[in-house]
């Protein structure tokens, strides 16, 4: 059912039909912003403004009126903000002033204006031909209020933006940072790829995943849940350094942080390490930082989170003991393992039955949330790292480590696996984990094993999560701020 509002709207778009005005329009050249207009004139004084006769046309939507006799005043609001308009019958003529007293917030006009400054000093355009452009069919919400709905807000995206700066402003960073991000990868000597997103196999992360079916082959199929496998035989095809800005999919719960459709970008480069990744790292982040915001500090979270100097790095078995005490670089039982989770609460399922399984539920609950500044926390389980290369020193542990800020994760890097034997293995004892229960297990895949078997060199690896990074940048608290259009449940 229409409201009285939409009504109205609805009357005077028939009213605009039997004047033979498109209430739709048609193309409209403009030739400025109004961001641009402003900046160029902000600081020229009102009295000079009598021989200056610059004239530009802009298009906008309608976000104020205040109509009055023979003149009035509106301001349009296009992608980079808002400028005043001062629309005079006799500037326009009458029939222009007509059409524009039937306007409505919301509507999208046209305008070509004398740029002038009120005697309250600001910008402003003297409209000297007004045209028609889209007639809003809806209301937008109250000027004051906004969508105070925050799940309508991210539901309806395009109100948002309408009517939130921040949202806009937030809008228009991720590209740029993105942008920041393909500069720097490129000029470290990276080669961008696209590799496929439908998989028949469940490889490169722990997640569920979601299934689609392929009608000609009558078979299922996977979303990818990563990008790495695909990658790493780019470097048995000898491309060296490759890395893939793309979208993921798995199949897991929506909070602040987690959406089931993601962006992650992952790299790899052959002849390093688990040390390069790190400098790799260090160095893309305080790139962003310098060249988008020119800033080292950001607010994130309730933690002022500093980019700046050399970056921890801490083993996970040393973050462990330095919170509860326990050194899981000893060596123990799996009966004494169990028995430390039991005394600390701390719920082990069937599947979890390892040491390594343990000391990762003990970081979880003990020391995860307390890395607020950049920290590379190194030297994961075996049992949790299927694709990683073992430690030299301690095959107990492997070369990986993840990024954490904020107490939130980042980046999981490798020293990558390119024993095809080990790789083998390693898949095997997914699928026993599968067995008992473990339903983000990979599935062993055969085709990456025969491409091991051709050697693959010694190479380093990384995943970053691109809307994480960008909720940092931007200090957003939530992803759905980030995401234009983040997965919603349906109304009901």
């Amino acid at each position: 059912m229409k409201s009285e509002q939409e009504l109205v709207r609805r009357g005077k778009k028939d009213e605009l039909v039997s004047k033979g005005i498109d209430p739709f329009g048609h193309r409209f050249d403009k030739d400025a912003y109004s961001l641009e207009i402003k900046e160029k004139y902000q600081d020229i004084p009102h009295d000079e403004f009598e021989s200056i006769n610059d004239v530009y046309t802009v298009a906008g939507r309608i976000m104020f009126i205040r109509k009055m006799g023979k003149a009035s005043f509106f301001s349009i609001q296009d992608k980079l903000g808002k400028i005043q308009i001062y629309i005079s019958i006799n500037d326009v003529g009458e029939d222009a002033y007509s059409l524009f007293k039937t306007a409505d917030i919301g509507d999208i006009v046209g305008v070509k204006g004398k740029v002038m400054k009120t005697q309250t000093g600001e910008v402003t355009l003297k409209c000297l031909e007004y045209t028609h452009l889209v007639k809003a069919l809806r209301p937008l919400p109250e000027k004051f209020h906004g969508l105070t709905d925050i799940e309508e807000r991210y539901r309806r995206r395009y109100v948002d933006l309408i009517m939130n700066e921040d949202a806009k402003k937030i809008a228009f960073e991720r590209p740029k940072i993105i942008r920041s991000i393909r500069d720097f990868m490129d000029n470290e000597g990276f080669t961008e790829v696209e590799t496929p997103v439908l998989t028949t196999l469940l490889s490169g992360a722990a997640a569920r995943p979601f299934v689609t079916h392929h009608n000609t082959q009558d078979m299922d199929m996977y979303l990818r849940i990563a990008l790495e496998v695909p990658l790493k035989k780019l470097l048995v095809g000898g491309m060296e350094a490759v890395y893939e800005i793309g979208r993921v999919f798995r199949n897991e719960g929506m909070d602040p942080k987690h959406n089931p459709e993601f962006t992650l970008m992952e790299a790899y480069l052959a002849y390093s390490d688990l040390e390069g990744m790190m400098d790799l790292t260090e160095n893309l982040f305080k790139h962003i930082a310098e060249k988008v915001y020119g800033k080292m500090i950001y607010h994130w979270c309730e933690n002022d989170i500093d980019l700046s100097g050399k970056w921890a790095r801490i083993s996970m078995v040393d973050a462990i003991k330095n919170v509860t005490g326990i050194d899981f670089s000893q060596k123990m039982s799996l009966e004494e393992a169990l028995e430390l989770a039991s005394k600390h609460d701390i719920l082990v399922l069937k599947h979890q039955e390892s040491i390594g399984h343990i000391i990762n539920l003990f970081f979880e609950k003990y020391v995860e949330e307390t890395l607020i500044q950049p920290t590379f926390l190194y030297g994961h389980p075996i049992e949790i790292s299927p694709l990683t290369k073992k430690n030299q020193d301690d095959p107990r542990f492997v070369d990986r480590f993840e990024l954490f800020i904020g107490g939130k994760e980042f980046a999981n890097a490798y020293t990558e696996l390119n024993d095809p034997d080990d790789q083998l293995e390693r898949f095997e004892q997914q699928l026993k984990e599968k067995d008992l229960g473990n339903d983000e297990a990979n599935d062993i895949d055969r085709d990456f094993i025969e491409a091991l078997e051709y050697g693959m060199p010694p190479a380093g690896g990384i995943g970053y999560g691109i809307d994480r990074l960008c909720m940092l940048f931007t200090e957003s608290d939530s992803i759905r701020d980030v995401i234009l259009f983040p997965t919603m449940k349906d109304r009901k």
